[in-house]
């Protein structure tokens, strides 16, 4: 019975006039509000319970995204993934777990294309891929046949309303003392990571230490940072549309940032070409820069970033490269995700140019010398840094951190 009398009211809803008024994510409370008087008048001796709760179930099928919205409205659910028709998984504190989801193949795309259709974007067999960005800033990225085998998958990132502090990555008081000072003397850094592993949520902790009075530009394929600082500028890059016209990639906009005036550039992560556009925006004086790359460990990392700069295809030798490296960053926070869930730092490096002596750079000609260590009682200090601030108004690293 629920079933079909909310056909009914949807489908006098369709009729309404004022209908495109009423429709869009932005409108629940007008659209809530008309569903209401629909169903009160279709069945006028409903219950309260069930009204209310056939009323929340339109409402969110009209002007949300229909089953996903309770899943979407618990804060402790960090990632939705709809694996085809009927099965569904979130990632709750770290652990997943399948979920009822009683959408077909059609109301999957469907869903999808409420999404995406404001932003110009289409999901259909010409484009059967889409990346996304939900209003609460959550990552949605969707893909569907023939790419995805067994039915449209879905799957939705989303990222807490409260910035996470350092601490929360198992950091004692002197690891974390050290970070706010790398950011502050104006290191530059880099986090590294595999994927889950926690890098914008840690880059997001780190910002927290920017000055309020800096200027900050913000590159993102996704827009995903959330800065606290006042002065942020926000980019982010653009898919091509159907016609493959339009496109804006990241390593545009990192030329872009470079006329901004910033004091500061983050790039949400560093995954191609404009690799070698950062390195060179880093030389250039915007001191206390920060940037993510996926790579398996803080050494690893080294030789990801020259991979990385040899695909923006300009020819440049290994030996410039690594030069370029040396003098650009300062140091690597390595993230991961353990067993359990938890994302913990497991290591800091601090860059040093030279050859490769004692193994320390995985053949990069690169060394990374360990500053901290993940040891059984937590992040253990391991060796001073060498480098000196980049900014001549910082104090130099407290030893007391290493004592």
């Amino acid at each position: 019975m629920s079933h079909d009398l909310k056909q009914r009211v949807h489908a006098r809803l369709l009729r309404l006039p004022e209908l495109t008024e009423l429709d869009g994510p932005g409108r629940a409370p007008a659209v809530r509000a008309r569903l209401a008087e629909l169903l009160r008048d279709e069945e006028p001796l409903l219950p309260a319970a069930p009204f209310e709760r056939l009323l929340i179930e339109l409402t969110d099928e009209v002007a949300g995204l229909g089953p996903l919205e309770p899943l979407l409205a618990e804060p402790d659910v960090s990632e939705v993934m709809v694996n085809g028709p009927g099965r569904a998984y979130i990632e709750r504190r770290g652990r997943l777990e399948a979920v009822a989801f009683p959408l077909d193949a059609a109301g999957i795309v469907r869903l999808v294309e409420r999404v995406v259709a404001p932003l110009g974007l289409r999901l259909d067999r010409s484009s059967p891929m889409v990346d996304a960005r939900l209003p609460d800033g959550s990552r949605l990225h969707a893909i569907i046949p023939p790419l995805a085998i067994d039915g449209p998958c879905v799957t939705i990132r989303r990222f807490g309303a409260r910035p996470v502090p350092l601490e929360a990555f198992g950091l004692d008081d002197r690891a974390t003392s050290f970070l706010r000072w790398c950011v502050t003397a104006g290191w530059n850094v880099l986090v590294s990571g595999g994927t889950s592993a926690g890098k914008t949520t840690l880059l997001n902790a780190l910002s927290s230490a920017i000055p309020e009075v800096e200027r900050v530009v913000t590159i993102e394929e996704t827009a995903e940072l959330r800065l606290a600082q006042p002065h942020v500028v926000r980019l982010e890059a653009r898919p091509p549309n159907a016609e493959g016209a339009g496109g804006v990639s990241v390593r545009d906009l990192v030329r872009a940032a470079l006329r901004m005036r910033p004091d500061r550039i983050v790039v949400g992560e560093v995954r191609g070409g404009e690799a070698l556009d950062m390195l060179q925006a880093l030389n250039t004086g915007h001191d206390g820069s920060l940037s993510t790359v996926h790579a398996n460990g803080a050494v690893e990392s080294l030789a990801r970033i020259e991979t990385l700069v040899l695909l923006a295809g300009v020819g440049l030798p290994i030996a410039a490269i690594r030069a370029q490296v040396a003098s650009a960053l300062d140091v690597v926070v390595h993230v991961a995700r353990l067993r359990d869930g938890t994302r913990r730092i497991q290591a800091i490096g601090e860059l040093r140019s030279g050859a490769a002596d004692d193994g320390a750079s995985g053949g990069s000609g690169l060394r990374l010398h360990a500053l901290f260590e993940r040891q059984d009682d937590g992040l253990a200090p391991v060796e001073a840094p060498v480098r000196v601030p980049r900014r001549p108004d910082a104090p130099p690293p407290d030893p007391g951190w290493w004592l």
